[in-house]
């Protein structure tokens, strides 16, 4: 490439020859300005930027190191009301505990007072001061578990006692252990004897109660009437189930007022006194049979003195 430079300070005009080798020179010289000039203007922006961002970025590590503590602190304090939660549960077992031993304490005939513990200055206690250390909350929570572990266990065993002793009770409940009628039963004890009809030595399997026509006769105790009907020697029978092969029969009634099949509870009335059937006079005969084998009803009806009742007392004794 050729070019002439003409100029009035020049006399005669001047060919310049260019060629390849100028122009790479000329094309790196140009990059290597713009080269220089991009990382002189690269480090003065980055400077003044980090003097102008630091204050943003510190502000920006305390904002974020603030909300990592907020969150420690949500997380201990949603574990300590977990464990608040956990001990108002202990507490109300703990309550549960207490009313069942008064129960069991109320069933057992044991009083209240005997249960307490003895008084701290009663008795004699010592030894060093051993101050306790601040308890971590892996600590806590094992103490808490330890407690919950001895809260169960003891509601466990109080559940099983409470259990024994109602199976007792109701064991108890189906035993004829009270009067069925509110009279004397010595008119006619259990045993041999002289039939009034016959006048032979002959076995009375029952009591006889001595009662006026319509007197409320009583389950001795609870359980389901097996025969409700009239019985040529018996009269009007009732006769009651009382579970392990112990029934209960009630004769000579003038009135029944159960029906079979159904549930009858201690003390229930079933019956009214009469004289139908065998019978001399109006009176209840009470029978007690386990197996069919025919008791003496003397040793489960003393058990109803412990209780006793005003008897309407008659003169009359009546025999079956």
């Amino acid at each position: 490439m050729h070019i002439i430079l003409v100029s009035d300070r020049l006399a005669t005009a001047r060919s310049i020859t260019l060629t390849w080798r100028h122009a790479f020179l000329v094309a790196g010289a140009l990059f290597s300005s713009v080269l220089v000039v991009s990382s002189l203007f690269s480090y003065v922006t980055v400077r003044h930027a980090a003097e102008i961002r630091l204050p943003y970025l510190q502000d920006l590590l305390r904002s974020v190191n603030a909300e990592e503590a907020q969150r420690s602190r949500d997380f201990v304090r949603e574990n300590l009301n977990a464990m608040a939660v956990k001990l108002g549960e202990m507490q109300a077992q703990l309550l549960r505990l207490d009313t069942i031993g008064e129960r069991l304490a109320g069933m057992a005939g044991v009083k209240l007072q005997d249960l307490r513990a003895v008084d701290a200055k009663s008795d004699g206690r010592g030894g060093p001061l051993v101050l306790p250390s601040a308890m971590s909350s892996t600590e806590l929570q094992r103490a808490v578990d330890a407690l919950a572990t001895q809260v169960e266990a003891k509601s466990d065993a109080i559940s099983m006692i409470e259990s024994q002793m109602l199976e007792d009770r109701i064991r108890k409940s189906l035993l004829p252990t009270s009067l069925p009628v509110e009279g004397q039963w010595n008119a006619s004890s259990y045993g041999w004897r002289i039939d009034p009809f016959t006048g032979e030595r002959a076995l009375h399997e029952g009591a006889d109660f001595v009662a006026d026509t319509g007197t409320g006769i009583r389950a001795a105790a609870a359980g389901v009437v097996v025969s409700a009907e009239r019985h040529p020697q018996y009269g009007n029978l009732v006769e009651i189930d009382h579970g392990k092969d112990l029934t209960t029969r009630y004769a000579h009634a003038s009135r029944i007022m159960v029906t079979v099949g159904q549930l009858v509870k201690r003390g229930q009335k079933i019956a009214e006194v009469g004289s139908t059937g065998r019978s001399t006079g109006p009176h209840l005969h009470f029978e007690v049979r386990i197996r069919g084998l025919a008791q003496n009803p003397d040793r489960f009806l003393r058990l109803a003195q412990n209780a006793p009742k005003p008897f309407a007392k008659s003169p009359l004794a009546a025999k079956h």
